[in-house]
């Protein structure tokens, strides 16, 4: 019954092997560490919505801005902007007594490669 609940076919003899999912080699456990701690950056409601402004801005975007947008205090807005630096997901320019911060996209496309499916797979029409 545990093998039917995980979605495994035929345990008993005679069980087709050939029918099962195909796999690929697990990533490497130094990337699934980069990944999981990308993935725990963004596991706070506030850190989701800075990233959604600075992806959406398309360019660097100065801390004080940000504060002004959210209404959060400057130590609040710079402690989650630094988490997320941390994690790979933000550059940090300094310029002057400001810092300025845009997505790094390089980051975010290894988000997307752990989670994307073709829209195919779920027998999605692609949209074009």
């Amino acid at each position: 019954m545990a093998n039917e609940m995980l979605g495994q076919r035929g345990t008993g003899s005679g069980a087709d092997v050939s029918q099962c999912a195909s796999l690929t080699a697990p990533i490497s456990l130094p990337e699934a560490t980069r990944t999981a701690d990308r993935f725990a950056a963004l596991g706070h409601p506030r850190r989701i919505q800075l990233m959604n402004m600075l992806v959406r801005s398309g360019f660097p975007v100065c801390v004080c801005d940000l504060v002004a947008v959210t209404g959060w205090a400057q130590s609040t807005v710079s402690h989650h902007l630094k988490q997320l630096v941390d994690a790979g997901l933000l550059h940090r320019e300094q310029r002057g007594r400001w810092a300025y911060y845009s997505a790094d996209h390089e980051g975010l496309a290894s988000l997307a490669d752990i989670v994307s499916v073709p829209a195919a797979d779920f027998g999605l029409a692609v949209r074009s």
